[in-house]
């Protein structure tokens, strides 16, 4: 890892070069050239943070290294001096995207402060291009846990509107990660490296939502001592996502409504219009056509919204989906709590398999972290399930055993009826064996002879 940021130093007076080179080597790793045609080397053959150029060069202007630059290496910022400075020559320069000019002769201080604050945006850039990058690579597909029928629907969907602006409604129920799925759909469409900004529309009280959504001028309320910018402007160019858009009040969706069909918002207590270039994907887990029927919610804008509808499945119908999610919650909150590598057993699975999960993966994974945070050995049993995920399975076994012509394998069911009865009575002793043999109306032993032939930990 370098130690110091680079600087490339062009300028053809040499007695200049070098006086600024000197001041400048102390924080900097300075690269001198005197031609436009040396600079062009340096370049070709290093990359640099930044470049300081006289504007006036033997063969070219400093104009032409800047256009040279950011075609290369638009990270690269570019600061120009000049002793013949106009306003024509800093639009000229800014346009070409400059970072800034300076004048002739130097003053040092102001020198070092642009250095400075172009190196600080340099960073940002270089921080926020990383973090993008990142964001990219959680939320491709691949990372998305789906191995079911009805999940690689949804993921031949995805792929054919990634590359769209169309707008998106997800329809599913609370839990089954419809914000993932939509922040899926920006982050591998063309808009990735712009915005994505989420707004919970049900978490934001109904007098604040407005402002929040289109933003404020100054004095339009008590309390707005300033303008605001509202998410719609904070999403310019990329994508807003909307969630529980079924909550948002009928005056503020013919508003929406507006938005959609002319591409501009126009801020609280302001009569001007601001132009946007927005993707918006909507999402909700109550049923717009009912709400329609009833009258809370517009059905101009629900077929605004109902451009692509996308529908999540709830985790109960999607049941091979659950041991995977399971071992990949694990894996993360094994990492996020520095505990080594755990494991589950296998009847553990089959019963979280069981479950019904009406707070869908939310709740999964909500169950995983706290038999993570709780379990003190290496391996999750039945034992350390909640007792509410054992007593389902106990009691849907109750059921599904009804004896037909087909016949079950006997010695199977019994074993899995009893894994199931004494875990069930292990937790609620805290697996203490004397108190489970108690429970039980068993000896000691015969409950831990039961528990080795059934594979329990003792």
């Amino acid at each position: 890892m370098k130690d110091k940021d680079s600087i490339l130093l062009i300028d053809d007076e040499e007695s200049s070069r070098q006086a600024l080179s000197l001041l400048l080597r102390g924080s900097y790793n300075v690269t001198g050239a005197g031609s436009g045609h040396e600079a062009r080397q340096r370049l070709a053959a290093e990359q640099f943070d930044l470049v300081v150029t006289d504007l006036r060069l033997p063969d070219c202007s400093g104009i032409d290294i800047l256009k040279q630059i950011k075609q290369y290496s638009p990270a690269t910022e570019v600061i120009l001096i000049t002793g013949h400075a106009s306003a024509e020559t800093a639009v000229s320069a800014m346009k070409e995207g400059a970072f800034d000019y300076i004048t002739k002769p130097l003053n040092m201080e102001e020198l070092r402060i642009i250095l400075a604050k172009a190196m600080e945006k340099r960073r940002l850039m270089s921080e926020n291009i990383y973090l993008r990058k990142q964001l990219r690579e959680k939320f491709s597909f691949a990372n998305i846990i789906g191995n079911s029928p009805a999940m690689q629907n949804v993921f031949r969907l995805m792929q054919r509107i990634v590359k769209t602006d169309s707008t998106v409604l997800i329809m599913g129920e609370s839990g089954t990660g419809k914000e993932i799925v939509a922040k899926s759909i920006h982050f591998n469409s063309p808009r990735h490296d712009k915005p994505f900004v989420a707004v919970h529309c049900g978490a934001i009280p109904e007098t604040l939502l407005e402002s929040e959504l289109f933003g404020h001028a100054k004095g339009a309320f008590t309390g707005a001592m300033k303008e605001k910018m509202g998410k719609f402007e904070s999403a310019n160019r990329g994508t807003i996502f909307l969630d529980e858009i079924g909550t948002m009040p009928l005056h503020l969706q013919i508003k929406l409504l507006r938005v959609l069909q002319e591409q501009e918002i126009e801020r609280v207590g302001s009569n001007s219009t601001v132009k946007l270039d927005v993707r918006v994907i909507a999402a909700t887990n109550l049923s717009l056509e009912e709400e329609v029927k009833n009258s809370r919610f517009r059905e101009d804008l629900f077929y605004r919204l109902n451009v692509i509808p996308l529908i999540v499945p709830p985790l109960r119908e999607r049941r091979e989906d659950i041991v995977p999610l399971t071992r990949h919650f694990l894996a993360k909150y094994c990492r996020e709590m520095n505990r080594g590598e755990m494991g589950i057993s296998r009847q553990a699975l089959e019963s979280l398999e069981g479950y019904p999960w009406p707070g869908n993966v939310r709740e999964l994974e909500n169950a995983v972290e706290r038999l993570v945070a709780l379990t003190e050995s290496e391996t999750i049993t039945l034992a350390e399930l909640p007792e509410s995920i054992v007593k389902q399975n106990a009691n849907r076994l109750s059921f599904s055993y009804d004896l037909d012509d087909t016949g079950l394998d006997f010695a199977a069911t019994i074993s899995e009826i009893e894994t199931l009865i004494i875990s069930r009575a292990l937790a609620r002793t805290d697996h203490v064996k004397a108190r489970t043999a108690a429970l039980l109306k068993m000896n000691r032993t015969t409950l831990v002879e039961k528990m080795k032939r059934l594979g329990l930990e003792l």
